[in-house]
């Protein structure tokens, strides 16, 4: 029984759990954004925001650290230098986890994980919204009604005849 356990094995050893969580670590931090299982995304948030805080302070220490747990360079210096950057005041929270629906195969939860200051579109400043009119306003008819309309001539009607 899984008492007071709380974190979630994904059904795989050690092993695997944990190369696992350090690739899709690698491909967040260089994509910026995943797509994954819901309980995969949840697991990853877990592994990858310590390693994101670390990375605020640039020490050799910490760079080893998490070149321990992520076994990329590449996704070392990226971490560092450009994603340390824009999260510098942020005091946490720094993955945002998108729920999409399920897969049709096995029919499991998926979500996107992406990091929250690299959405461009969640960025940007919402446009204030005109007023929107409805069809169903009364006080188009009105103005129609005040403005006569072009009528057409009135055709006369021959006599008939008996």
């Amino acid at each position: 029984m899984r008492h007071g356990c709380k974190i979630n094995h994904l059904s795989r050893t050690h092993a695997h759990r944990v190369a696992m969580l350090s690739n899709m670590a690698t491909s967040l931090i260089l994509e910026k954004r995943i797509e994954t299982t819901l309980a995969k995304a949840k697991a990853l948030r877990v592994y990858v925001e310590p390693l994101i805080n670390r990375s605020k302070e640039d020490t050799t220490n910490n760079r080893r650290v998490v070149f321990s747990y992520l076994h990329s360079k590449e996704a070392v210096n990226e971490l560092f230098r450009e994603i340390s950057q824009k999260i510098a005041n942020r005091p946490g929270g720094y993955t945002r986890i998108l729920k999409t629906g399920i897969r049709h195969g096995d029919n499991s939860a998926m979500a996107i994980i992406e990091l929250v200051d690299y959405n461009e579109n969640m960025l940007k400043p919402i446009a204030e919204k005109k007023a929107k009119s409805t069809r169903r306003s009364r006080a188009k008819k009105a103005e129609n009604a005040e403005t006569p309309a072009v009528e057409a001539p009135a055709v006369e009607e021959a006599p008939k005849a008996e």
